[in-house]
């Protein structure tokens, strides 16, 4: 999820004003509400006032699966954490041979009605594709679950790798719920986390978990206006 504010900006005003519809609001376990809004043609996914993701900036987190699935196996598993607007996953399938599975790990059951009601038209069949099962719930307990199971975990569940939206989130980025992640995957497996930016610690972080990490940046609107956003490659 893209907390990125004024980085990847709005669409322009339109009729309904320049903060759009509001089209529903979810209760976060932690506090606070998600905020999905509609500008005509497009939605954004809020955290308050900061915008998390919005349709008409998709690029990094289309990477996030792109640069992670390729090589794999003829018949892999894949964990996603986080279900958004969709779009990991669509470009999860995209790549994905018809012998993968695809588990969607998602903590907000109202992201998940969004997915089959407003947004149906953004998440296309992607959830009633057999490949794909999807868990209500926290994307910590399915990989403390799934020892050795998985050849690729993706993570996109907050601003980066910190808890922003979901406290307990730092679970998944401290040092013994990298430990855990690694321990989730399959030998040459992957980890890859989306970030809205870079940091440092985190990749220290992941090499004395004893992953062998590479860092992409992508241009998250394709015209090079707004910040990079980060994707860390980490394979066991």
């Amino acid at each position: 999820m893209a907390v990125a504010g004024a980085a990847l900006g709005t669409p322009d005003v339109d009729a309904d004003g320049p903060w759009g519809v509001l089209v529903d609001t979810a209760e976060l376990p932690d506090g606070g509400q998600l905020h999905l809004r509609r500008h005509e043609q497009d939605y954004e996914i809020l955290f308050g006032d900061e915008q998390l993701m919005g349709s008409w900036a998709v690029r990094s987190e289309e990477a996030l699966a792109t640069l992670a699935l390729r090589g794999l196996g003829p018949a892999p598993r894949v964990l996603i954490g986080g279900l958004g607007m969709g779009f990991t996953l669509a470009a999860a399938r995209a790549v994905l041979p018809r012998e993968a599975r695809i588990t969607v790990a998602e903590l907000v059951p109202e992201v998940v009605a969004w997915a089959t009601g407003p947004l149906r038209h953004i998440h296309g069949e992607s959830l009633a594709d057999p490949r794909v099962s999807l868990v209500v719930g926290d994307v910590h307990d399915v990989i403390l679950q799934q020892e050795a199971r998985f050849d690729a975990i993706l993570l996109d569940v907050d601003n980066g790798p910190e808890g922003l939206i979901h406290l307990a989130n730092e679970r998944l980025y401290c040092d013994w719920g990298l430990r855990a992640a690694r321990a989730a995957l399959r030998p040459g497996g992957v980890l890859a986390v989306w970030s809205a930016f870079a940091d440092a610690d985190f990749t220290g972080r992941l090499r004395a978990a004893g992953f062998a990490v590479d860092v992409a940046t992508v241009d998250p609107d394709g015209h090079g206006e707004a910040p990079p956003h980060t994707i860390w490659l980490a394979t066991r």
